[in-house]
């Protein structure tokens, strides 16, 4: 198990004064590249070599979000590497030490030189360490686009320069902001549950032509954004279950 700890900063709260979605997903994945950086395979070492990890999909599960000032503690946990996939849980406390947040992840050892996942080295495994599973409900990885209830198109947008990464490619927290952005706008409405599953890449001017799908389930209301491209084929689809107050 990997931790570091923080203090919720002016900048990455929503206008509630509460942490947004968009900054815990960068917590989120700051915790697994410091883990990285720490154990001897971060950023400099992947791109020297040709590889990446990759996100396949996130489930985060938020029991409440920490406001302006709050002091938190982020971690996260491999649980298991086999082949090319590798397998990680997250979690934010609070200051007493309670779960603000639990996540799953599905991530890929990618060559970037092929475009195909290659076996992680059986060393990279050794030095992060493998865990045990958090305790949460594991939902499938994959998430079909819905038929039921409404859908509507989200106009064009246009990949640019702050939406990529190291690797060139659009960051897999630039997808939920992008997504989120669509479906509500400047709204902040409170998100108990997120999901994604990533299915191709998208690099700089390439173009998204949203599809945001909104229905009540047992669950409460669900809003599904397809990011697509011109033909219909999505790059990221994401899943948010929203507070029965929302």
């Amino acid at each position: 198990m990997y931790t570091f700890e923080s203090r919720i900063r002016y900048s990455e709260v929503d206008g509630n004064g509460v942490l947004r979605l968009s900054s815990l997903i960068d917590y989120l994945q700051d915790c697994s590249t410091f883990q990285s950086e720490d154990v001897g395979y971060g950023v400099r070492w992947l791109i020297d070599r040709g590889y990446a990890w990759v996100v396949n999909a996130w489930q985060i599960e938020i029991a409440a979000l920490p406001e302006l000032g709050d002091r938190v503690t982020i971690g996260t946990c491999p649980y298991e590497i086999r082949g090319f996939l590798g397998l990680r849980n997250f979690f934010m406390l609070d200051a007493q030490g309670s779960y603000l947040v639990r996540a799953n992840s599905v991530w890929t050892f990618l060559n970037m030189s092929t475009g195909m996942p290659e076996r992680a080295p059986e060393e990279m495994k050794t030095a992060y360490g493998l865990g045990e599973k958090l305790e949460m409900t594991y939902l499938p990885r994959k998430l079909p686009f819905p038929q039921e209830g409404e859908t509507v198109s989200g106009g064009q947008l246009e990949v640019r320069a702050e939406h990529l990464d190291t690797n060139h490619h659009v960051n897999n927290g630039q997808y939920i902001r992008i997504a989120m952005d669509a479906a509500f706008g400047a709204e902040a409405p409170r998100v108990r549950r997120v999901r994604a599953e990533y299915k191709k890449q998208a690099h700089l001017s390439d173009l998204f032509y949203p599809l945001i799908n909104r229905r009540t389930t047992e669950e409460g209301l669900l809003v599904t954004t397809a990011l697509n491209d011109a033909d219909g084929a999505a790059y990221c689809t994401v899943e948010m279950t929203l507070e029965p107050s929302c």
